[in-house]
């Protein structure tokens, strides 16, 4: 079998975790190789996820490396035995490989938590407010039609079946670029407070009055699965999407995450009656900024 010459970040992350689980036992690429009947070179590309590992060499390297949790051990199979193939297969070629990998990994996420400071995180943003984004001039992007449908299609999660927890912290700034005009961010206004009545939904901002953390944390997703240690961080950058899976790196950014979420106002929650609304919340803030347009 050929080596691959495009590396997902599911497979990327297989590697990775090998690779730790080995340097964690003490071994050399070579002494664990040798343990399981391997040629080095392939324990290598396995490590660097140019090349698949059969389940049975995944279960007995786990075993050589003393990796006794079951949850854990049984995840990295599911990441091994993953064709990698959904909705997002359908945009390979148009779609840089960085946001099919995001796709790839909302879909099997329990949990997404996202700062955005400048825009409307893309899971929320509606139609006419993507639009206004990617045509601005200047900003480089291309694809525009395709890179739109594959956002729109991104938001099924939100309202699939066993959706996500999502928990988006935005900063006020975001409220107040003007993509699109005044009637494109009413709309989106409009939707952010439509998606907060979602269960599985929660959105907060994050005031210009509070602490300086948002401008210190930058844009960020943190995609949960089902097993926290395989989490990931992602980074969206002009160059293309960054992503971090270091246990130093995902404590971090959990870290950063709650206090942002401390020091945002509380969440939006239409369910509250209109006195319970004695104090800023978010829902007050978005509905002033409505007032406004």
């Amino acid at each position: 079998m050929g080596l691959r010459t495009t590396i997902s970040e599911r497979q990327r992350r297989l590697g990775l975790e090998l690779k730790q689980l080995r340097e964690q036992a003490g071994m050399s690429a070579g002494e664990a190789a040798e343990r399981i009947g391997m040629a080095r070179a392939q324990l290598s590309q396995i490590e660097t996820a140019k090349t698949t590992i059969l389940t049975e060499r995944l279960l007995e390297l786990c075993r050589v490396y003393g990796c006794t949790d079951k949850t854990y051990v049984d995840a990295l199979v599911a990441l091994s035995e993953a064709t990698g193939k959904g909705w997002w297969s359908a945009h390979k070629g148009p779609m840089e490989s960085g946001a099919l990998s995001l796709a790839e990994l909302e879909a099997g996420a329990t949990a997404l938590c996202m700062h955005q400071s400048l825009f409307i995180p893309g899971l929320f943003q509606t139609v006419a407010y993507t639009q206004a984004i990617f045509n601005s001039p200047k900003l480089g992007f291309e694809n525009t039609e395709e890179a739109l449908t594959f956002r729109m299609e991104r938001q099924r999660i939100l309202t699939a079946e066993n959706p996500p927890a999502v928990h988006a912290v935005i900063h006020e700034a975001a409220l107040h670029m003007r993509f699109g005009g005044p009637q494109v961010v009413r709309e989106q206004l409009l939707r952010l407070i439509e998606l907060a009545r979602l269960p599985n939904v929660t959105v907060q901002i994050y005031p210009f009055s509070a602490q300086a953390h948002a401008a210190l944390s930058g844009n960020f997703v943190l995609v949960i699965p089902s097993v926290a240690e395989l989490s990931t961080v992602v980074l969206e950058q002009p160059s293309g999407s960054r992503y971090l899976s270091e246990r130093t790196q995902l404590h971090q950014y959990t870290d950063m995450f709650d206090r942002l979420v401390e020091n945002a106002l509380a969440p939006i929650d239409v369910s509250l009656a209109p006195e319970a609304h004695s104090v800023k919340d978010s829902l007050a803030l978005v509905q002033h900024l409505l007032y406004t347009l």
